[in-house]
Parts: C-alpha cells; structure tokens; sequence
C-alpha cells in the first residue's frame, strides 16, 4: 500500500531538490535537466493547469548564481545617454564590505524621501507605491516582488527560494545617493541611508561624516541588482514592462529641481531575468512583442530607451544593456500556431519544444507522487491543516475519475493538478470553517460536489448555460415557457 505509515500529509516527504517536486512529465523533466546543464531555451505546449509554470521556475532555481549586477551611471557630459556599468560578484563583493560607516544626520521615516528614494531602498512598491517593510519583499497591498516588479507569491518553491537565497539580500540599495544644486553652484552630495528601525538617515548637514571622494563622484543606480532570484515571470506584460522605460520627469530633468536621467532609468523583465529564466505563460497573447524577444535573445543585450514619445523621457537611451536570459515560454496546444516562425525557429535552434502530459499511470509509485503534490501544495498554501491518510486516498480517487472523464485516459490519474488544488484549497477551507485539525474524507467529497466550475452550476441550476443566460437577460423562449410550464 502507497500510503503505508503515513497518517498526515506531514508524513510525506517534500524533496529538496525542485526539479523532484514536478509530479508526472518525465519528458518534460528531461528537457529541464538538458536546459539547466546547456542554457537551452524551451517551449512548453500543454492545457492550463499542468505545470508549466513549476517547470520554469525548477530551471531558474538550478541555474548558477548570478554573477553580474548592472548600474546605470551619470554622463556629465551627455545626461541623456547614461552609461553602463556592469560588476562582476568578485569585485562587487570587494567594494561592498569596504563601505560600511557611521555618522550622524537627521532621521526620517519613508514617507518623507522622495518615492524613487523609498524603492531604491525597498520601502515602496514600485507597482502601486504602497510603504511596507525593507524586509517585506512582496509588496502586502499587491503581491507584487518590490525589486524586481514580478510577482513571487505562493511560489511552489517558497521554502527553497528562502533556503537558496538570502532574501534580506535582494534588496537592491542600502544607501543612495543624489545631488541638491538649490543651495549654490556648488553640487550638495545628499546620502540617504537605511538604519534600524526602519528609518532612513539623511546625511546632508554640518557635523554628518562626508563620504570618501571617490563615492562622492560616482552618481549612480542599480538597476539589476546582484542578489536577485534567477526567475522573472513576464506573462501579460506590457511594452514598458516587458522591453524597459524610462520615467517621464516633470521638471524635464532641470539641473535644480529635476531628477537626472540616470535615476529614471526602469529595466524590463528581459533585463531583470539576467543570467536567469524568462518565463512567458500563454506567449500567443503578445504577439506584437515576440519580435522584440527574439531580437534579445538573438543579440543577448536590448537597450533601455523611453517609450512614450510625449514623455520628458523619450530623448534618453542606454545601450547594450544585458539580457542573457533562458527563454521558457508556455502556450495552450491550439495557440502553437500563433507564435511567429522566427522565434519558434530560435527556440529549436537552441533548445526544445515539449508537449506535456494531461495524465500518468495509476501505480503505487505515481499514487505516492500524487500523495506528495497533495502535501506540497498544502504546505506551500500555510493556510490549511494537514490532509489524513483517508482524504489524499480520496482526491487520488478523484484523480482517476478525472483522467477518465476528461481526457478519457483509463487507469491513469490526472496531470491537470491545478484543479486538484483548488480542490484541496476549498476542502481545507472547509475544515478550518468546521475548526477541523485536519483535512477528512467528507471534507475532500463535499468539495468534489461544491468546487466546481460556474458553468456546471448553471447548468444543475437552469437545465443548460444557454437557459441560464436567457433567464438573466429575461428573454424567455417559447421553448422555455413551454418546459417551465408557461401558458
């Protein structure tokens, strides 16, 4: 018996490794180890709900660790085209633990440094600008990763990413820096600086310790910081979001009252996934901008420029940026076609195209995977107690009947595993409603009956959806009168 000694869902074994957590899709699995190994670039064709998204984040988490950052510095002689500045971790290291001082200088909440200075340090959202925590790297209005601006939430991985990566690293700057030309000729060095409490310190008074010449000449920022989680997710992203920006600038970048060019300066995903994944889920829906990811990774580098011509930051540009990324793109199976030729070409060229599976074989050994997704999803959710022996019985039952019923696969559980954990979602909130300690039988089949698509329930409602969308419009068909008993 698969479930032997186990009594809970605790009891299942969660694997470290992130590439063991993916249930089913051994070829699928395969062509992630070839990718992870050789840098190959992947398509992953499957329905929705099967594990695309999983598979991605897997190759990001077993790829090496960034070993760049990339700045963006002042041209004091041409502000409108910033240079580039890319460190290696060697030297970035070097310098980073050589700046570490104390001083005195007024202190300040985040709310009131100008919002670039509030994201830079990791206070603000750069989303929906909501404060919250240095500490907190998803935002807790928007769910939205502050430094990077993808989301990283309820990520299947969230306990290795934690493991791997010392999240209290990624926050992309402890102190920045910016120039105040409103008391004289002469440039003011103004230093703002995060210390405990979550305050900031700004250094810009007499009596505050000047920093060392040459960290005064250097006018920076950081735009792909070097401690930064290996995976962007980009599926739906618009132009600016997808390619970069650069902020309009009321003031048009004023010598005194303006914000330079060079701190305006916004990457886009394919300039976050730097040395890592880019990840595009339902790639046909961007059909407008598969060219440009082409051309990326083609060229491995795609200049920053402003977007928005009636924008103060349309004149600026930073060239051959960076951008050598692991492309894994994911599409529905009748979307394939709607990927331009080219891109699918540079894909095959330098990778794999992959059809997932909708179903594995019901066996002991695939029972037991199914029984670790079960507990892997729980624990990932932290918001559910744990399932009895009896309840992961009852969802591989539904597993089956789920195979049969929609994919027509006998003897086989489903691969759809998305729906089986809304599933298990619904069945545990069921259990906290009951102040249950645990997730039962009668939880996982009351869910079965309940947790179903609007649709189904249209359709036990009225008869069939196209009733249900009559009886809402109130137009009622001669048939209808005539079945519902209408004279």
């Amino acid at each position: 018996m698969y479930l032997d000694g186990i009594s809970d869902s605790r009891d299942v074994v969660i694997p470290k490794d992130p590439i063991e957590r993916i249930v089913g899709q051994k070829r699928a699995v395969e062509k992630v180890k070839i990718a992870i190994r050789q840098r190959r670039h992947l398509l992953l064709v499957g329905p929705p709900g099967v594990g695309k998204s999983m598979l991605a984040q897997a190759l990001a988490l077993k790829l090496a660790r960034p070993n760049q950052e990339i700045r963006v510095l002042n041209n004091e002689s041409d502000p409108e085209r910033p240079l580039l500045e890319v460190v290696n971790r060697e030297a970035f290291e070097k310098v980073d633990s050589s700046q570490t001082r104390t001083s005195a200088g007024l202190i300040v909440s985040p709310r009131e440094v100008p919002a670039f200075i509030a994201e830079q340090l990791g206070f603000r959202c750069s989303a929906c600008g909501a404060l919250s925590g240095d500490r907190e790297m998803v935002c807790p209005k928007c769910g939205t990763n502050k430094y990077s601006n993808r989301s990283v939430s309820e990520s299947p991985f969230s306990d290795i990413i934690t493991e791997v990566f010392d999240l209290s690293l990624t926050r992309p700057e402890r102190e920045v820096q910016t120039i105040d030309r409103s008391k004289g000729d002469r440039d003011n060095i103004v230093i703002y600086r995060k210390i405990a409490g979550g305050r900031i310190q700004i250094l810009d008074r007499p009596g505050a310790e000047p920093p060392p010449p040459k960290k005064m000449e250097r006018k920076m920022k950081v735009i792909v910081p070097m401690n930064r989680i290996p995976f962007v997710q980009a599926t739906g992203a618009n132009e600016t979001e997808l390619l970069g920006d650069v902020r309009h600038d009321p003031f048009g970048s004023h010598p005194e009252i303006g914000t330079p060019a060079y701190l305006r300066i916004i990457p886009g995903a394919i300039h976050e996934a730097h040395e890592g994944v880019l990840f595009i889920d339902e790639l046909s829906q961007i059909l407008d901008f598969q060219p440009f990811i082409l051309t990326a990774m083609q060229e491995k580098k795609f200049p920053i420029v402003g977007r928005n011509p009636h924008s103060a930051g349309a004149s600026v540009k930073v060239s051959n940026v960076p951008c050598d990324f692991v492309f894994v793109g994911a599409c529905n199976i009748g979307d394939v076609e709607k990927i331009l030729g080219p891109l699918r070409n540079r894909i095959l060229g330098g990778g794999y195209e992959v059809l997932l599976d909708t179903t594995m074989s019901d066996n002991d050994e695939n029972r037991l995977k199914m029984a670790q997704f079960i507990s892997q999803e729980i624990e990932t959710d932290k918001r559910i107690p744990p399932a009895t022996a009896e309840a992961i019985e009852e969802i591989v039952k539904e597993a089956k009947r789920r195979a049969l019923t929609v994919d027509n696969a006998k003897n086989c559980l489903s691969l759809r595993l998305r729906d089986l954990g809304g599933l298990i979602r619904y069945s545990g909130d069921l259990a906290i409603l009951e102040e249950s300690p645990y997730i039962e039988k009668r939880h996982i089949q009351r869910g079965v009956l309940e947790a179903r698509p609007v649709e189904r329930q249209i359709e036990e409602t009225y008869g069939a959806v196209w009733k249900g969308v009559g009886k809402e419009s109130g137009l009622v068909s001669d048939r209808d009168k005539a079945e519902d008993g209408y004279r």
